[in-house]
């Protein structure tokens, strides 16, 4: 028996995020949980709304046959209308269901995307810092992760980004705001990407996608906003969850929204579709789907964050 070497590799540069976040579990059990703080991982500390609640303990006595059963890969056709009226708030833009793929959680979203556009050998440009396992999730599907340094202040620094810009570049990973800096990108640097990824593929016949990680969307202070990408650039996908604004990182629920503008839209859900499939995902988790359909839009109170 061996376990495979990549594996093996892997492990040996493991995060060290979810290391901590174990260490402070047992740290809360020695020392109460009062006494330890946690900056680890993005593990909210608040109960989720009790309309989430409440919804749940109505699904769960439910009879209705079916309830818990399969549906099709890209999920119930009320989630994804659901989540095509949540995106096209945010972004402006309308959409439909056939636009929406629902997933087990931004994560595997972000792995169904990466094994429907990844060839052997591709490449994922990431404004740097960012969250530790795009690498492996990149790495999962043969691609590479290739790092584009911010500026000082965390913005994006469009020279290092073209610098990075290959024939091999499939997209450019966005997350904002941003895991682990907390910056939030502004309208006039997605402007500036989006312009230099089609700069890009005027020269190389290869349009690269944008794919904006967005958990953490809601959760903004003041008067800041998350500037939306569908309006700016076509090929571009929007990838989120409930796991940071209704509290529910445990049941593994989240999305993927196509830009309906997207060159060969269609194909490409299609593809993630599939992935979704075959990676063992198969579809989202039904019971959950059913909640968040009613229960996307409920207020958060995030003052205490």
């Amino acid at each position: 028996m061996s376990v495979a070497p990549q594996i093996l590799k892997a492990m040996e540069n493991s995060s060290a995020i979810r290391k901590a976040f174990e260490a402070g579990i047992k740290l809360k059990k020695e020392f109460g949980n009062d006494n330890v703080y946690d900056f680890s991982l993005g593990n909210p500390d608040l109960e989720p709304p009790v309309e989430v609640k409440n919804a749940m303990k109505k699904f769960a006595a439910s009879d209705d046959l079916g309830t818990h059963g399969y549906m099709p890969n890209p999920g119930y056709d009320f989630a994804r209308a659901a989540m095509a009226k949540k995106v096209g708030e945010e972004q402006g833009v309308t959409l439909e269901g056939k636009n929406v793929i629902m997933a087990c959680g931004a994560a595997g979203g972000l792995n169904a995307v990466f094994k429907a556009i990844l060839a052997p050998g591709d490449e994922i440009i990431v404004p740097s810092p960012f969250f530790a396992e795009y690498t492996h999730y990149c790495a999962n599907h043969g691609g590479t992760l290739v790092p584009a340094m911010t500026n000082e202040d965390f913005s994006l620094n469009l020279e290092t980004i073209k610098k990075a810009l290959s024939p091999k570049t499939a997209a450019v990973l966005i997350n904002s705001p941003n895991n682990p800096t907390g910056k939030i990108y502004s309208k006039n640097d997605i402007k500036l990407l989006a312009d230099a990824l089609t700069e890009h593929a005027k020269k190389t016949g290869r349009k690269p996608y944008i794919i904006a990680d967005e958990p953490y969307r809601a959760i903004v202070y003041g008067n800041k906003t998350v500037a939306p990408l569908f309006p700016v650039y076509d090929a571009s996908i929007v990838v989120s969850s409930f796991a940071k604004n209704l509290s529910l990182p445990g049941e593994r629920i989240g999305y993927i929204a196509v830009n309906p503008a997207c060159p060969e839209a269609e194909l490409l859900c299609s593809a993630i579709i599939f992935a979704t499939r075959v990676l063992g995902y198969v579809n989202a988790p039904a019971f959950f789907q059913r909640v968040i359909s009613e229960t996307w839009n409920a207020p958060v109170d995030f003052s205490s964050y």
